[in-house]
């Protein structure tokens, strides 16, 4: 059917017009914006008032482009003297947490896809597969709840939460890549696995610094004659960034994460005005990312996967990830009390960046493809739900909450 420019145009306005006013609502109840992002896709697809969208390679282009501008903005946002003392069990967390969450949940859901009130009937490789794709927190999730509602707190776990999402992406994309080419090939060698980790966080980590460092030059250096311009130049060198580190074998997020914290944290021509504009975007394309994968989804398919889906939450929230954070930050001994463990394991929120990483498989055309996106998108509703409205309530729970304008204190333990 052929659509107008202006029909077009007026229904994606209204889209997004009917999805800030539903966020609005949500604020005032303390549900988190975004998950009402997802609820308006969901009311305005084909559950509801059936609008039709049900390409799942647009979703995932479009999510591509959305997670680079959110991640480089994040990281930008993020500064080396606060993420120093916490550098080390940031990236054991955004690398081996990740890694130990999705081997305890692929187990588990592997376990639970025979049982009869599942009916998911996944094999080893689509169990885990499934679970990688949720392996991860998701930046835009969690930078938007710990900064929309003023959430200061000790010990320096703030910027520790954000360094850990901002950073743990490439870690479930690489496994989410590696399960499909398994289940692809049928087989792969733990050689080749192990190969093609290094050659992506290598690549990607050099693409980040180097590429990064060119940035800041190229900005600080060039004269355009228009200060409007600088933003749109930034703009232009983070798809750049992507493109060159993706084509050339590397991780493109971990490279966008690492040049937005190398721009934002040199001195920069237009900085001011380049950082509003890269919020606002990020703003932007959070709201299109989070309604388009909620008009992606049939609501009624999801009641298939209802049972296992809970199961795989519940184990999630209240098993890998605890389990996943003990053991990693347990690695650098009394620095962070048991009330800290157990705040940083119940902010692992999950967001558009696994439910992303879920189409991929069913643009592969993966056995379970379905069931797999369901059951993610069902997890991250319940994710972004329950863990997101209680998160002020359990920095309450545990002593960590300070005042915003205080959060850089760090008091005594």
């Amino acid at each position: 059917m052929n659509i107008s420019l202006e029909a077009g145009l007026l229904v994606g306005s209204l889209l997004i017009f009917g999805s800030l006013l539903m966020s609005k609502a949500g604020y005032r109840l303390g549900i988190p914006t975004l998950f009402m992002f997802l609820l308006a896709g969901i009311c305005f697809g084909k559950g509801g008032l059936g609008v039709e969208f049900d390409d799942a390679s647009v979703a995932k282009n479009i999510g591509t482009i959305a997670l680079c501008v959110i991640l480089f903005s994040g990281g930008m946002d993020t500064k080396f003297k606060d993420i120093r003392p916490v550098l080390g069990p940031g990236i054991v967390l955004s690398t081996a947490g990740v890694l130990i969450t999705t081997l305890l949940s692929g187990v588990f859901i592997y376990w639970i896809s025979g049982w009869q009130q599942t009916e998911i009937g996944l094999s080893l490789m689509g169990s885990f597969l499934l679970a990688a794709t949720i392996s991860s927190t998701d930046s835009a999730s969690v930078f938007n709840i710990l900064r929309t509602q003023h959430i200061g707190l000790k010990y320096q776990l703030k910027p520790l939460l954000e360094l850990e999402s901002g950073s743990n992406d490439p870690m479930a994309y690489l496994l989410t890549i590696v399960f499909i080419q398994c289940i692809l090939s049928g087989t792969m060698p733990l050689e080749d696995v192990a190969r093609s980790f290094l050659m992506q966080f290598i690549i990607g980590s050099l693409g980040g610094y180097l590429l990064g460092k060119m940035s800041v030059r190229l900005i600080n250096r060039v004269r355009l004659g228009n200060i409007e311009l600088y933003p749109i130049l930034t703009l232009c060198l983070i798809f750049i960034i992507y493109c060159i580190t993706t084509l050339l074998g590397g991780n493109g997020f971990l490279a966008i994460y690492l040049a937005g914290l190398i721009v934002g944290n040199n001195s920069l021509f237009a900085k001011k005005d380049i950082g509003t504009f890269l919020n606002g975007l990020a703003w932007l394309f959070q709201v299109i990312m989070f309604l388009m994968l909620g008009l992606l989804v049939n609501p009624f398919d999801m009641l298939g996967v209802t049972v296992t889906a809970l199961l795989v939450s519940m184990f999630l929230t209240l098993v890998a990830r605890p389990v996943s954070v003990w053991i990693c930050l347990g690695l650098f001994g009394k620095r962070f009390s048991y009330g800290c463990r157990f705040f940083v394991s119940w902010v692992g929120l999950r967001g558009a960046a696994p439910i992303i990483f879920a189409t991929y498989p069913v643009i592969e055309h993966i056995d379970g493809a379905g069931q797999i996106f369901n059951i993610v998108f069902f997890v991250t509703l319940l994710s972004l739900l329950f863990q997101g409205i209680s998160i002020p309530w359990m920095a309450k729970r545990f002593h960590l909450m300070i005042p915003e304008n205080d959060s850089n204190l760090q008091p005594d333990k």
